[in-house]
């Protein structure tokens, strides 16, 4: 590669570099219409050569684009750090933002007044469009996307009021239902009666969906659920081991439980271990997401699988169309909601 001494090249080095106006040289830098292919190509060859770097505040106001996307996960950081659906999530995030030259600007809530703090920065002009998941209830954070009109793209199915009417809502989730039906039905194969279920968070959809379908295998309403087979859980280890104690204490005779991810699943087995229960001889337990750890669990963990890391990549790949930032073919349908199947996957603990 050619370098410089002194001022970096400019624009104008490289459209007399290769023969082209400075304004083909603009539309190539920023993506723009309208350029054949082979003075895209001798463009990018002199882009090279000469070592040219876009001024990126230029490119800006020129495309109206920063070239960000904010990720934006409604937990606090230790919450996200510890648990490894968040880095499998981001991973699948990030390599897709990166083929599109995209960068990620990570955002967490460590407490309620960075609802603010966000708010502002997503208001400001700083991104081209946020990606948003581990939402609860309420929560102001698609409110605010709402409010600035920036795109965004949601993890989980959005369980808010009128969510389900918006045609131009979109979120990538898992068949959350169908896959605790899955797992609650493998347990009743293997002859399990007493099978009590550990939930998530009751105001995110996906522990919700997960309950639901725990109670669709078997065959009962949410509400005719036996309060003495149910415990909540928060999606951690610790939350998994308390749950496990407290459903013990009441029903030490279950032989099953279906918690509701692998972190509770792996809490439930230290607890099970601790009160001198066997797994799977006494107690045959499943779990849900499948990370690495699952299989690493003694013993390794039965579990629901579904794509983290893909369904990140796809999270990444709707916000990248609807800011236009993705290529499509002329005749591409516009973005949809995607819904991943869940899988059973069957090892020793069940």
């Amino acid at each position: 590669m050619h370098t410089f001494r002194g001022s970096r090249p400019t624009l104008e080095a490289v459209a007399s570099h290769a023969g082209v106006s400075r304004a083909t040289v603009s539309r190539v830098v920023n993506g723009g219409p309208g350029v054949r292919e082979e003075v895209r190509e001798k463009v990018r060859h002199s882009v090279e050569e000469l070592g040219y770097v876009p001024n990126n505040a230029a490119r800006t106001l020129v495309t109206r684009r920063t070239g960000a996307v904010a990720v934006v996960i409604a937990e606090p950081e230790s919450r996200v750090f510890a648990d490894p659906f968040f880095a499998q999530q981001l991973r699948g995030i990030s390599r897709e933002l990166s083929d599109h030259d995209t960068q990620l600007l990570l955002m967490m809530l460590e407490r309620q007044k960075d609802y603010a703090r966000i708010g502002r920065y997503l208001s400001a002009g700083h991104v081209d469009g946020a990606l948003m998941f581990s939402l609860h209830g309420d929560d102001p954070l698609p409110a605010m996307a709402l409010q600035t009109g920036l795109p965004a793209v949601f993890g989980g199915r959005p369980g808010w009021p009128g969510a389900e009417d918006d045609p131009d809502l979109l979120y990538v989730d898992t068949d959350n239902r169908g896959g605790a039906r899955q797992a609650v039905a493998h347990l009743q194969e293997r002859g399990r009666r007493t099978v009590a279920v550990i939930n998530g968070p009751l105001d995110q959809t996906s522990a919700l969906d997960r309950l639901h379908g725990y109670c669709d295998a078997l065959g009962i309403g949410a509400h005719e659920a036996d309060p003495s087979l149910v415990a909540q859980g928060d999606f951690t280890a610790e939350g998994g081991e308390r749950a496990m104690a407290r459903l013990l204490d009441v029903s030490p005779g279950l032989d099953a439980v279906f918690a509701g991810n692998d972190l509770m699943a792996s809490g439930a087995l230290r607890t099970l271990r601790a009160r001198g229960r066997r797994v799977p001889d006494d107690v045959a337990v499943v779990g849900y997401d499948d990370l690495e750890p699952a299989a690493w669990a003694e013993p390794p963990l039965t579990t629901v699988r579904q794509d983290v890391e893909g369904m990140g990549g796809m999270m990444a790949e709707l916000l990248l169309r609807r800011i236009g930032l993705a290529e499509e073919s002329v005749d591409a349908a516009p973005p949809r909601p995607v819904v991943t199947p869940a899988t059973l996957v069957v090892r020793d603990s069940s």
